[in-house]
């Protein structure tokens, strides 16, 4: 199987998948097309029962409220199943705390789907995708596997990607967010072609 690269600004592959979902104890399927008009973030976990993964998924849950109060929904997929899942919420300290919907991908298509698929492994890399209302990829992070997330930074991401989203660009006039913005700082207003060369 071999995977796809994934592009921001590219529509988001729909997928629909089963999830188990922590707080009503339930497994359901969902589909990212039901969460159009929503900010998704999905959080890619090379496994479950493996270490660092446990500290991602807290890491989200810690901030989980406040990424809702962003009109955003967190998933977390991996290859495992749903049992699997299910078993993981149960017995680990960390993952207990998770209240967004853990999705399965035994089959390793969305993986595959979203360039998140070690073929040489079969496991999922670990890495984020923020897809926009509209259904389109805006952010794309993958690093190594030892490294846990930085779920300030890919919240404060989500902001800044909100803000250019309410703020359309157009050839002669658009907004950017300079290195180590953080939200509710200033953005730099451009104006084409009087700004070319000030900054």
């Amino acid at each position: 199987m071999e995977t796809n690269r994934l592009e921001v600004g590219a529509p988001a592959p729909n997928f629909t998948a089963r999830a188990f979902f922590p707080l009503e104890k339930k497994i359901k399927k969902i589909s990212l097309s039901d969460y159009r008009g929503k900010w998704v973030v999905i959080t890619f976990h090379p496994g479950d029962f493996t270490f660092v993964c446990a500290t991602d998924l807290e890491a989200f849950q810690a901030s989980y409220e406040k990424f809702k109060e962003e009109n955003a929904e967190v998933f977390a997929i991996s290859e495992d199943s749903i049992y699997s899942h299910k078993v993981w919420w149960e017995t680990s300290p960390r993952v207990k705390k998770v209240t967004y919907p853990l999705v399965e991908d035994m089959t390793k298509q969305i993986a595959s789907t979203y360039g998140f698929l070690y073929v040489e492994t079969g496991m999922t890399k670990r890495g984020t995708v923020i897809i926009d209302p509209d259904g389109k990829v805006q952010y794309i992070s993958v690093f190594n596997d030892r490294l846990g997330k930085d779920v300030k930074h890919i919240l404060n991401a989500l902001k800044g990607l909100k803000y250019i989203y309410e703020h359309p660009a157009t050839a002669e006039e658009f907004d950017i967010l300079p290195a180590n913005w953080e939200a509710g700082q200033q953005v730099i207003k451009i104006r084409v072609p009087d700004d070319i060369g000030k900054l």
